[in-house]
């Protein structure tokens, strides 16, 4: 017997838990109507959940459940990780397939139903597969319809045209035909390698329904969306999802799309019910069809949008209407807000709101049933309706329990097409699902609600990771598109009553960036009002309309991409929202929709909760900003300017602080000339680091300069600043310090005089590679009263080096390691030949690698070398 071949393949594995039962029947069940296979599910449905079961309960191990499509038959097979358990054939001495037997139900079942059913063994796992025959098919037609009159015919384009694009792996675009580049004006080379959500408008809530990446997945999908052209346009299109793969194995989905009107070109046939009951014509009893299913069809979709969908397309068609549109309640039930709805502008009216029986442009007929024969009659009647050509309207509430829910109406363009009779059987349609929309739309609103708690956490956790002005900007910004909006603009407000800045602008589409950031600074900015909640700004929309900017569009100046697609891409609503921190308006939260297009009441909600955190967050980063300004600039009066030339001297420094934000700790450095031919020279540390060892730093560094320069030698200047550090009282700290004085030779070396109050001792490089200390230790400063210090003379000869460092350095530790006098003399005895600067390099990457965490202590590392 030949080797099967395998056409199609699906996997999937599922946690040892009770839940997981269900969840694997339903993968199958998925998966083999994916195929169309739908003859064979009921069974393989049956054995797979035995088998989990056996797997999940009983083995207690995980169960990877694998579907094998082959050409005549569908090979299942179920796999544990329990290989050593025995297959429960036999137990407790009762007899196969007796009911009180817990086990071996699955085995017996694969014998009853299966073609062919085995056990395989591997040192891993246990595989229990099974084989299920696909019934014949007999060749010829599978669906048709009844001959029609050409007046009934569907209505389509003198051409139709048939878009075909593939979407790889990765939700790319792979392939595009010439009917896409007819339909929606982008040639191949320019969408191939592109995201398929880039161009498509996919009517979607963050937290809600199925999205496009989703529906990509799906082994089949079917329904309508837009797809944006060329001129930022949505063009309504209905579209054929079925996911395949290459002889490679690798997925792709290919998708088929025409225009939504001409849906009956790709639509499939509904599935043929009645709602009467009676007999078959072989005599059999007939059951009565469920009247949600004769309405809505089967299986109905599982998510709200999608079944909303569903129930507009139904309705019209029930009626034989043009266009029909679905409203659902707020929960006040003061307002309808449009969810779904066909035969009209694409997306002009989603999430818009209608007061009910409230002043003009009321939605008068919302708690009744009504049919109004022309609408030209009674104007605002159907506010929804103005200006869409429909002229006959039937309207019916949707209720339950006596609450109003939504409305649901269906529109023609003729007037006089309905009477109340169709008003009564669209109501009885409406009172069947009525109570399904409510229940998928209260499961929406939590699924809303986790989703928009999960956002504003997720967002607050961004917004406190950084103290940074234009990255929380620039997070604000990302946070809100796409997931709350197209696009978005920050305005910033620098002091109580200057004018808004245009401070950072971004768009779902990178390359209308440019456009809508040169539109914007063109318009004068939202007033900073501080009342809170969103308001409308019409500004964008009516500077894109307006005569010069549809000029300045047409010859490129206001472009905001390819083609005239300003005013689509700006002219839906536009809404700002302040932002307000400490009771002060610091900016503007700006977020905008493409054209006939507006934003849902709870996105609006779910804007203002991010933008008080956002204001907030803005706020604090100002702060942090002024306040870190204030200490650099007060730090880098701590440090000495830049360090003079010394004649016949090399010289470097390196320094670093400990601590974020600090340019200058307890560690300090100087080098300054005290007279001609002779330089002053310093390396201290104080105790501890930050702020407050910064201020004694500040005070030694200017002492040692005055002092040196009214003629005091090296200990007279030391014990005359540890007096004055004495002085500071319950603010002193005590100091070590190396301070000397340099006075270059005519002959090419050096002489200095140092004293050493308490600090790691200076080491001296000779060229050949020797190193010696070059001072004594003596007391450091800041503890005692009286000192006595003297002061040590060191010759320098030409290649020599003396390196001064502060304790920084030497107490580097890498857990009960430390880098010490010892390993300083190590890294410094193999620096000959090296230059002042390459010296003090050398020594630093020696400390950075002695350990990999980041240093805790402030550093300063002073090298002066002798030419040779």
């Amino acid at each position: 017997m030949g080797r099967k071949v395998i056409t199609a393949r699906a996997a999937a594995t599922f946690e040892p838990v009770g839940r997981s039962v269900a969840t694997a029947r339903g993968f199958v069940r998925d998966t083999l109507q994916g195929w169309g296979l739908g003859e064979i599910v009921d069974d393989a449905v049956v054995l797979t959940s035995e088998l989990v079961t056996n797997a999940v309960v009983h083995a207690g191990t995980s169960a990877e459940v694998l579907c094998l499509r082959e050409d005549d038959a569908v090979r299942v097979e179920v796999a544990d990780r329990y290989p050593e358990r025995e297959l429960p054939v036999h137990e407790n001495g009762l007899p196969p397939g007796h009911l009180e037997r817990e086990g071996g139900r699955g085995l017996l079942l694969c014998a009853a139903l299966a073609s062919r059913w085995g056990v395989d063994y591997t040192a891993a796992d246990k595989r229990v597969w099974f084989r299920l025959h696909l019934p014949e098919r007999p060749v010829g037609t599978r669906s048709a319809g009844p001959p029609l009159p050409d007046t009934a015919l569907p209505l389509a384009a003198a051409r139709v045209h048939v878009a075909v694009v593939q979407v790889d792996r990765g939700g790319a675009v792979s392939a595009w035909n010439e009917d896409a580049e007819e339909l929606f004006g982008y040639p191949r080379d320019q969408v191939l390698g592109k995201p398929l959500t880039d161009l498509a408008a996919w009517p979607h809530t963050p937290g809600t329904g199925t999205g496009i990446a989703e529906a990509l997945r799906l082994s089949r999908w079917e329904g309508s969306y837009g797809m944006r052209d060329t001129h930022g346009r949505t063009i309504p299109v209905y579209a054929s999802h079925l996911r395949v793969r290459d002889s490679d194995g690798e997925p792709s989905t290919v998708c088929l799309m025409v225009r939504d009107h001409e849906r009956a070109v790709l639509q499939s046939p509904h599935r043929s019910t009645t709602a009467d009951s009676g007999t078959r014509t072989d005599g059999t009893e007939r059951t009565a069809a469920d009247p949600f299913e004769v309405f809505i069809g089967s299986p109905a979709p599982d998510d709200l949008d999608g079944l909303l969908q569903r129930t507009v397309e139904r309705a019209r068609d029930m009626l034989d209407g043009d266009a029909a549109y679905l409203l659902l309640a707020t929960d006040d039930e003061t307002e309808l807000e449009v969810r779904a709805s066909t035969g009209l502008p694409s997306a002009r009216q989603r999430f818009a709101r209608v007061p009910v029986e409230a002043g003009s442009g009321r939605y008068g007929s919302a708690r009744m049933p009504s049919v109004h024969e022309d609408l030209t009659v009674v104007p605002g009647a159907a506010p929804l309706l103005e200006g869409t050509g429909m002229r006959s309207v039937v309207t019916v509430p949707l209720k339950v329990e006596g609450r109003l829910t939504g409305s649901l109406g269906v529109a023609t363009e003729a007037p006089g097409r309905y009477t109340n009779e169709e008003a009564l059987r669209l109501q009885f349609a409406a009172d069947r699902i009525a109570l399904a929309v409510e229940r998928a739309r209260l499961t929406e609103l939590e699924r809303l609600r986790r989703g928009s708690l999960s956002f504003l956490v997720e967002a607050s956790d961004l917004l406190a990771g950084t103290l940074d002005r234009d990255q929380t900007l620039a997070l604000m910004a990302q946070m809100t598109v796409p997931t709350l909006a197209t696009w978005c603009a920050v305005y910033t407000v620098a002091d109580q009553g200057s004018e808004p800045t245009l401070s950072y602008v971004l768009h779902e589409d990178e390359d209308r960036i440019d456009g809508l950031k040169a539109l914007l600074a063109r318009v004068d900015p939202p007033d900073p009002v501080p009342a809170p909640g969103a308001r409308v700004w019409t500004g964008p929309t009516e500077a894109v309309r307006s005569p010069s900017a549809q000029a300045a569009a047409s010859s490129g100046g206001l472009r905001l991409a390819t083609g005239s697609g300003t005013a689509a891409a700006l002219g839906g609503e536009t809404v700002v929202l302040p932002l307000v921190a400490r009771n002060r308006v610091i900016g503007m939260l700006t977020l905008g929709k493409p054209a006939d297009e507006r934003f849902r009441q709870e996105i609006l909600e779910l804007a203002e909760d991010l933008s008080r955190r956002a204001a907030l967050a803005l706020d604090n980063a100002r702060l942090y900003s002024e306040r870190t300004a204030i200490s650099q600039s007060l730090q880098r009066s701590l440090l000495p300017p830049e360090l003079p030339e010394v004649p016949g001297v090399e010289v470097e420094v390196i320094y670093r602080a400990a601590g974020e934000g600090n340019e200058v700790g307890g560690d300090f450095y100087d080098l300054f000339p005290i007279r001609e031919g002779a330089y002053g020279f310093a390396i201290g540390d104080v105790c501890g680091t930050g702020p407050e060892a910064a201020a004694v730093t500040g005070l030694a560094r200017h002492a040692l300069r005055l002092l040196a320069r009214e003629g005091f030698g090296g200990p007279a200047v030391l014990e005359r600043l540890n007096t004055a550090i004495l002085d500071e009282g319950a603010r002193s700290r005590f100091l070590t310090l190396l301070y000397g004085e340099l006075w270059p030779q005519q002959d090419g070396g050096a002489e200095l005089k140092v004293v050493c109050a308490g600090h790691p001792l200076p080491l001296r490089l000779r060229p050949d590679g020797s190193v010696e200390p070059a001072a004594e230790p003596q007391p450091l400063l800041g503890v005692m009263d009286d000192l006595e210090l003297y002061e040590q003379r060191v010759l320098l000869d030409p290649g020599d080096v003396l390196l001064c460092v502060t304790d920084g350095v030497t107490e580097r530790r890498e857990g009960t390691r430390m880098l010490g006098d010892d390993g300083l003399a190590q890294a410094l005895s193999a620096s000959t030949g090296l230059t002042a600067g390459a010296v003090a390099a050398r020594i630093m990457r020696t400390v950075e690698r002695f350990a990999n965490s980041v240093p805790s202590d402030d550093m300063a590392i002073l090298a002066m070398r002798v030419p040779e």
